[in-house]
């Protein structure tokens, strides 16, 4: 059986993520094994994770200099040729960020002014859009979710002020609609308090 922390690939325990990271998405897993060995052959960067994803995609996320991990991209998006599916390279990513890879997300303590939700057809654009959405404005992270069991899609989930979680969304959103990969955006104010049951 799934369970909710069983839903992003796996970060290895004591790695830290950042400052800067990369990731490739790919259409083949064969291809994405192939990547991820380039990849590190490259440079000096650490692989975070690298495993198959649903439906049948390759995702490799890596952290070092700003250099080495701008080098490995290049390496990787060259040899992935026609299976790269879309890449992203963060060199200051947001602390946040690194708590929703680790499923880590924030605490919903009382009721919450405003939720948002960010939802994409890539894992790249979905983290790409959580970075730019949490530097936006004061907002916190409630879930940031990867590919499986979604279909190949992604999303995040934040809370804060109205405001704020209208900025922080239009942020995510049009980084998201920037590569053509917004599926969905929205703002909840004043939600339900048994829809934080369900977040």
């Amino acid at each position: 059986m799934t369970t909710r922390n069983d839903l992003n690939p796996e970060l290895p325990e004591g790695a830290g993520v950042g400052p800067c990271i990369g990731l490739i998405e790919l259409c083949s897993v064969a291809r994405g094994v192939e990547v991820a060995d380039a990849i590190l052959w490259e440079a000096e960067v650490e692989m975070l994770f690298s495993s198959p994803v649903q439906p049948g995609k390759y995702v490799l996320l890596f952290t070092g200099s700003v250099q080495d991990v701008g080098s490995s991209l290049r390496r990787g998006a060259e040899l992935a040729g026609s299976d790269l599916v879309d890449q992203l390279h963060i060199p200051q990513v947001h602390e946040q960020v690194e708590a929703g890879l680790r499923r880590q997300g924030g605490q919903i303590n009382g009721e919450l002014d405003a939720v948002g939700v960010v939802e994409t057809t890539t894992v790249a654009s979905s983290i790409l859009a959580a970075d730019a959405a949490l530097k936006t404005a004061t907002v916190d992270l409630l879930d940031l979710r990867i590919a499986n069991g979604l279909g190949g899609k992604s999303f995040f989930t934040l809370t804060g002020e109205v405001s704020d979680v209208r900025s922080s969304v239009q942020a995510g959103a049009k980084s998201a609609e920037e590569s053509g990969t917004l599926a969905r955006q929205v703002v909840i104010p004043r939600p339900h308090p048994e829809l934080t049951r369900h977040l």
